[in-house]
């Protein structure tokens, strides 16, 4: 697998890990990828709880 195609796992902080367990079960895979890719896409290498509170907003729930 070539550099471009790994994508580097991030770290979550125990207050942000919480906030995702909150998160129904049946969607929360699809919801961490996104969340992730909103921290990437901010430049972050660690997510937040505050970071999970703004996907959270941005999805409606």
């Amino acid at each position: 697998m070539s550099d471009s195609n790994f994508i580097e796992a991030l770290r979550w902080t125990a207050e942000a890990k919480e906030k995702l367990q909150n998160i129904p079960f049946f969607v929360r895979a699809q919801a961490r990828a996104r969340i992730e890719q909103l921290a990437r896409e901010a430049g972050q290498e660690i997510v937040t709880a505050d970071l999970v509170e703004q996907a959270r907003l941005e999805f409606g729930q």
